[in-house]
């Protein structure tokens, strides 16, 4: 199933997190493409190095310790427009700061095409997130940010050896042009992160406080400036709403 969602071809470049065994890198390398395969297992690593094929190769590592930029460049020297895919079973417990760090890779190099990636599904539930969700917050607003998401498969407990405890999902991110512009990158997450640790309070009591340390302006006239109203919540704002007000910020 996960196969057929990627649909590798030939020619194409494959980052791949977690590669195991080899169970995903071997078919999307007979297929035809170029696998940079990272493995924090030593043991795991040594196995896939001894049986890939050359197109393979496997870097053993931290994925977190890893400048994905440099290693797809390492990559694709002589094809600088190769697509770039990433394809990984993310282990549960680092996969928020996995995918922020493919975000961050993608909004400084713009080098991946798409991402298709397993997690645990109430992650999964945050990535595709719409407003007024309960799930929705930053992880779905910067993923937005960057991409287009979508949940493919829900997998039970019983498609793994051993079984986990928790229900799983494969989502697919495709990488395009932000679709609103952002002039302060870093103040529009830091406004975002800060809004919804009080998600369920008026637009006013969650956005004072950053407010505050940001312009000398009142809240209130702030928000008006952005067209918000002050008695709404951080949960119904969409990309726009907060790109407008980051701005607003910005602009002070």
């Amino acid at each position: 199933k996960l196969l057929a969602v990627i649909g590798p071809e030939p020619d194409e470049l494959f980052v791949e997190i977690g590669s195991g065994t080899g169970q995903l890198t071997l078919p999307i390398a007979a297929a035809g493409a170029q696998v940079v395969a990272i493995e924090v297992d030593r043991e795991l690593a040594a196995g896939l190095r001894r049986i890939a094929p050359p197109r393979v190769q496997v870097v053993t590592g931290d994925i977190l310790s890893q400048d994905l930029a440099e290693l797809v460049a390492a990559a694709t020297p002589w094809q600088a427009s190769r697509p770039v895919r990433v394809v990984g079973n993310l282990p549960y417990n680092l996969s928020s700061p996995i995918l922020f760090q493919i975000l961050g890779t993608q909004r400084t190099h713009q080098c991946f095409r798409d991402a298709t990636l397993l997690l645990q599904r109430e992650v999964a539930d945050r990535v595709v997130a719409a407003p007024c969700s309960r799930a929705y917050g930053p992880m779905a607003i910067l993923t937005r940010l960057a991409a287009d998401t979508k949940r493919v498969i829900t997998l039970p407990p019983g498609a793994f050896r051993p079984p986990p405890r928790v229900r799983s999902a494969v989502v697919t991110l495709g990488f395009r042009p932000p679709p609103v512009s952002i002039a302060d990158p870093a103040l529009f997450e830091r406004l975002v992160r800060s809004l919804f640790t009080r998600r369920r309070k008026t637009l006013l009591n969650a956005f004072g406080p950053f407010a505050g340390t940001v312009s000398p302006l009142p809240p209130r006239e702030l928000l008006a400036r952005a067209g918000l109203a002050s008695d709404r919540r951080p949960e119904t704002l969409d990309l726009e709403d907060l790109a407008t007000l980051a701005d607003t910020l910005a602009r002070r």
